[in-house]
């Protein structure tokens, strides 16, 4: 049982190392070779590759290379290239994120070339090496199957944690609505218990309000047991800037929202509250400063 897998990030890299412990060959390869080199060195049935060609070399048809990398200009490029290297009947999975009308188009590409296609959104962050990942899938039957054995080794269990979400496309569809409720998830608990800090005059332990919300309560999630846990360590946060990037599946959801005419206010405004917190609401701040300086007179921080 024989995989490619190109990129190892966080995610990449793990994968690899839960694919090659649940007995499978693997063929690695990174942009930077160091990274390859290394894991092959710390794991066995994993193989450093120099390059792309090389790891199709070494593979028996019909291949199975699966893509972890960035979206945009670094898939567009390793797509462009396995497309020449590989043979009809091969399969190409990119499990990073993507956009899922980015995927309909590159199994369209691939399917004129003979080659095979599937996406697969995957989560479960740094912790799916130990717990396994959630695996949303999208291809034709056959397709699947194909990749099924090594879905199998990544998934929390054989029978559960993953499905074959419908064609070319679904996997990274079912993705993105995923971040989209993540990033509202996220909000709610953080408003949540910055209202209960904020509460000075009760003099409440967060902390502890957390855990116990943990146990019987109906917000009790994995983000919750997430935030206990650090929150046990450090409740003021003072060290950590009010900083959230936006991956860019949170964006692709409230577009679709928008496409579809479908309301999605929630997980609107945790995208937007994340647009804030990069400094992109600063200006508009000021602005309203300025305004109400304007017609009220009202005193502006920094004015001289």
């Amino acid at each position: 049982m024989q995989i490619g897998l190109l990129g190892l990030g966080k995610m990449g890299a793990n994968m690899a190392r839960r694919l090659s412990r649940g007995g499978a060959n693997v063929l690695v390869w990174n942009r930077s070779a160091d990274v390859a080199t290394q894991l092959a060195q710390a794991e066995s049935n994993v193989t450093a590759c120099p390059d792309m060609a090389a790891m199709v070399a070494q593979m028996a048809s019909p291949r199975v290379l699966w893509l972890m990398l960035p979206a945009g200009a670094a898939t567009e490029a390793a797509m462009d290239q396995l497309a020449d290297l590989l043979a009809p009947g091969d399969v190409i999975v990119n499990g990073a994120n993507a956009f899922y009308k980015d995927s309909e188009r590159h199994a369209a590409e691939m399917a004129a070339k003979g080659l095979r296609f599937m996406d697969a959104g995957v989560s479960g962050g740094v912790w799916g090496l130990a717990n396994g990942y959630a695996l949303m899938v999208g291809g034709e039957a056959d397709t699947v199957a194909l990749v099924t054995p090594f879905i199998k080794i990544l998934a929390p269990g054989p029978a559960t944690g993953w499905l074959h979400c419908g064609p070319v496309g679904s996997g990274h569809f079912v993705k993105m609505v995923h971040n989209g409720i993540e990033y509202g998830m996220m909000q709610a608990l953080g408003e949540g218990l910055a209202l209960i800090k904020g509460k000075t005059e009760y003099g409440m332990d967060v902390a502890a309000i957390s855990e116990m919300w943990r146990h019987g309560s109906v917000v009790r999630s994995w983000l919750l047991d997430l935030t206990a846990e650090f929150l046990q360590q450090d409740q003021t946060l003072e060290a950590i800037a009010p900083f959230v990037p936006d991956s860019g599946e949170g964006r692709w959801t409230v577009l679709e929202s928008v496409e579809q005419g479908t309301p999605a206010p929630v997980m609107t405004l945790a995208l937007m509250m994340r647009f804030a917190s990069q400094g992109k609401h600063d200006y508009t701040d000021k602005l309203i400063a300025m305004m109400r300086k304007g017609f009220g007179g009202h005193g502006v921080k920094g004015d001289v």
